[in-house]
Order: structure tokens, then sequence, then C-alpha cells
């Protein structure tokens, strides 16, 4: 007959999850709570008076033409993102995963860019499309291409995109490295024994049997997106040319700190802070039930 074992009450599990909670206390429970008492009031540049106002800083954004470009730009830059990135990954890993010779210092070569903070990613890409200075740039003129990134919001909005997909890369490349090295050999060889090519072996069984890692890289990147490139931005464009490249978080900033409109830029925030919370919970609520496992 097995004997239950019991333990008793110990402060030791407190102690252990003591710092996580003071952490998520201190940076993101107090930061959103002032968020949401500010998006509330209109105070003055100075934040020596402010007025309760209610919902008018929430009216007068979904009244603002402006804002809802803002909002539809932000969509399109996280969906190419996330597109960009998510498949430059997934190629590298493939070829990485291939590789039998010198693997660890090929993959070790290919995550350093994660290493890098936004704003210097940013300011690499910044100098290589220089108008004037760029290598890329020079490059592309000699072709008969005239790069100007500072005139062009197309041109802008692509080199924020890739800037912001080459920073993702390396993280999304750890972890489908690690999803096609958890994959079973034997399956691979047996498709391989039936006449499988590598592109039908990818297709047909690696690619599927990566999703859950998948569908884990799309949300990060859709976050990482709305939230994370802020400082790329900040160093590349600053939101321009005619605000071509002002993505909502960016945007935040631009009003909060620039246009000094503490209650708009509050209640931009609370709305950014929901989009991003209602889209990880449609994703793994609704997305996951088609993930194959």
């Amino acid at each position: 007959m097995l004997k239950r074992v019991h333990f008793g009450p110990s402060v030791l599990p407190f102690l252990l999850v003591g710092p996580q909670i003071l952490i998520t206390l201190i940076f993101f429970i107090w930061p959103a709570s002032q968020a949401l008492y500010q998006s509330v009031l209109i105070e003055d540049a100075f934040g020596l008076s402010s007025e309760f106002v209610w919902f008018d800083n929430f009216i007068e954004l979904f009244e603002d033409v402006g804002y809802w470009e803002s909002v539809g730009r932000t969509f399109f830059f996280s969906s190419l993102v996330a597109a960009l990135s998510m498949s430059a990954a997934l190629i590298l890993a493939a070829m990485a995963d291939r590789i039998i010779k010198v693997v660890l210092a090929y993959q070790t070569l290919l995550i350093w860019p994660y290493a890098v903070a936004p704003v210097v990613a940013g300011a690499l890409w910044m100098f290589l499309f220089d108008p004037t200075l760029g290598i890329v740039a020079y490059t592309l003129d000699m072709f008969g291409y005239d790069w100007n990134h500072k005139l062009n919001g197309n041109e802008a909005m692509t080199l924020v995109v890739f800037a912001a997909s080459w920073k993702m890369v390396s993280y999304n490349f750890l972890f489908f490295v690690a999803g096609m090295q958890s994959i079973p050999k034997s399956l691979i060889e047996a498709a391989a024994i039936d006449g499988a090519g590598p592109l039908r072996r990818f297709t047909s069984i690696i690619f599927p049997l990566l999703s859950p890692t998948t569908f884990f890289l799309l949300v990060m990147n859709v976050v990482y997106a709305f939230f994370d490139t802020f400082g790329i931005v900040h160093a590349v464009t600053k939101g321009g040319p005619a605000r071509a490249t002002e993505i909502l978080v960016y945007k935040v900033y631009n009003d909060g700190f620039i246009g000094l409109d503490l209650g708009g830029s509050a209640a931009q925030s609370v709305i950014l802070m929901m989009i991003v919370i209602a889209l990880t919970v449609v994703q793994f609520r609704y997305v996951e039930k088609k993930v194959a496992y």
C-alpha cells in the first residue's frame, strides 16, 4: 500500500517567485495602471494640473483619421515583418539542419544579430541605405535607381521592415533549428527510402511537424512588431517622411513626448495594449485548434 506524501506549509515557494512578481508589479502592472488612469485625464504639458474627462480622449482618437491610418500601417508592417523574418529563418534553419560539419559555428554566427539592440540595428541599416553615404544606396545608384528613403515613404517603410525583420531572424532561427532537431530522423529516412526528395520531405513531413513552433513564433513576431520596433523606427526614419512609418508604438511617443498630449498618448497606449492582448487571445484560442502536433 502506497503512502501519500504530505508537505507542510513553507515560505520557500513564495520567496522563489517573489522577485518575478515584484518585477511584474513594478515594470508592468504599475505602468499599465498609470496609463489607464492618465487616459481619462487631460493634463497640461508640465503635469501641474489635470481634468477628469471620462472617455473623451478615446472618442477623439476614434474620430481621428490619422490614427486609423496608423492602425492600418501597423498591421501592414507587423504582417510583413512576421512573414519576412519567419521565412528567412526557416530557410536558414533548413540549411543549418543539413550541415554536419562546423554546425555549431554556423549556428552561432546566425544568432549574433539577436544580441544587437534595436536602435543599433536601425542605425546599421540607416548607414547602409543613407542616400549620400550608404554603400547599398550607392550600389543602387550605379544601376540607375535613385534611393532616398528620407523623401520616399514606400522606401522608408521598406527599409524599416527589412531592419526589423533582420533583427528577428536570429530569434526565429533558434526555435526552428530546435524544432527540426527534435523531429525523429527515422521519419525523414523512411520518406527518403520511399523516394521523396528533399523538397517533398520538407513540405510533407518537416514543416507540418513544425506547426507548434511556427504558431508560437507567429505570436511572438506580431507582438515584437507592435511593441519592440520603436528603437528601429526612431533610429531610421523617426516616423517619416510625412508619417509614412509612424506605427502605433511610435505615435504614442510622438504625441506624448513631442506633441505633449499626455492624455491622448496614454489612451493610445491603452488601445495598443488591448489590441495585442486581443491578438494573442484570438491566436491561442482559435488558431491553435488548427495546429497539427
